[in-house]
């Protein structure tokens, strides 16, 4: 039933027009008619929740219905959404000032909410910091990240009254010092690791993915803003492909600096692996993450939480030559719970 509420919804919802566009791309790298790509596609979105823009990233039209079923689509994303997080519980890893309140074991820097009617503390933070950064309390894909020198501004009052406007909306954060290793591939950049964590019904918590997140010209690192992701082994903590930028280019070794990204092993990965797995039992009502880790020279530190994780960086096509998805290893965790419930 909700698998059928959300295909209603998805079709209510759907830009036809991009679709369109979508369909008429695909026609003019395969040959084939419009009419069956869009057949096609409808048989993918009631089989395996795949929607247009799944069917175009993921290249279906290239693979089996058995190597269709190994995709993690928008779809399935969804639901396991919806079956391991409680949405009276999401927004505390939406709103970063809740979420730094929360974890604040993990953050390893220093914060400040800017709530309009806490001067003091704010002005204590600017004083102390030269540079840092101010988010949005709510948003996702770095969209409103500002890296602020103090030295820009006349003085700390200027710079008050510059951030106050956007109160209560807004927190700061002491920037990060990352890993020299890490660092030596990108230093514009903090460049995390997005791991994805499952915690089962019983309070096991299993790694799902990790993906490696690197800025490329930009002081963010987000796929979205212009950054490149890498795919890594999570038992070994090892990137073991090339980084891949949303245009489609791949890269060995990053194109600013030259430093290799395939092969690159993350220090501290065992540390890492067990700070989100612990993480993961503060709020034990929200099962499903997305963690991004800072490496830093004292250790990993958590940057945020997304309890609703992206599904398409996991599997991009150049990253599966084998043409499987990442969906035997949900697959694999829900056996095991399974066993465990019996």
């Amino acid at each position: 039933m909700a698998n059928v509420k959300y295909l209603f919804q998805r079709v209510m919802n759907m830009n036809y027009k991009a679709m369109w566009e979508k369909i008429s791309s695909i026609h003019k790298k395969t040959g084939r008619s419009r009419l069956a790509i869009f057949r096609d596609m409808k048989d993918c979105a009631v089989k395996y929740g795949a929607g247009y823009m799944d069917y175009d990233l993921f290249e279906m039209y290239n693979l089996t219905p058995e190597q269709r079923d190994t995709y993690l689509t928008r779809g399935r994303n969804n639901a396991l959404v919806v079956k391991y997080n409680d949405k009276a519980y999401t927004g505390q890893f939406d709103d970063k000032v809740q979420f730094n309140t929360l974890f604040g074991k993990y953050l390893h820097r220093d914060w400040v909410p800017v709530t309009g009617d806490n001067r003091d503390q704010v002005m204590a933070f600017l004083a102390a910091h030269e540079v840092f950064m101010a988010k949005p309390s709510q948003g996702s894909c770095g969209w409103g990240i500002e890296k602020i020198r103090r030295t820009e501004y006349p003085s700390l009052d200027a710079l008050y009254d510059y951030l106050v406007q956007r109160a209560p909306k807004l927190e700061l954060e002491e920037v990060l010092e990352q890993h020299p290793q890490v660092s030596a591939i990108y230093p514009g950049s903090i460049n995390t690791v997005r791991m994805v964590t499952i915690r089962g019904k019983h309070g096991k918590v299993y790694l799902v993915t990790a993906m490696f997140r690197i800025g490329n010209g930009k002081f963010v690192d987000n796929f979205n803003s212009g950054g490149m992701v890498a795919p890594m082994d999570p038992e070994r903590g090892v990137v073991i492909d090339r980084a891949l930028d949303k245009a489609k280019n791949l890269y060995e070794n990053h194109p600013a600096t030259g430093t290799p990204i395939k092969g690159f092993q993350f220090p501290d990965w065992d540390k890492a692996v067990a700070m989100v797995s612990e993480a993961a039992q503060v709020i034990p009502q929200v099962g499903y993450v997305g963690w991004d880790v800072c490496f830093t020279p004292n250790g990993p530190c958590l940057v945020e939480g997304n309890p609703f994780p992206g599904h398409d960086i996991y599997q991009l096509p150049v990253h599966t030559p084998d043409k499987i998805g990442i969906m035997p290893r949900f697959r694999e965790i829900e056996a095991e719970e399974k066993m465990m419930n019996e």
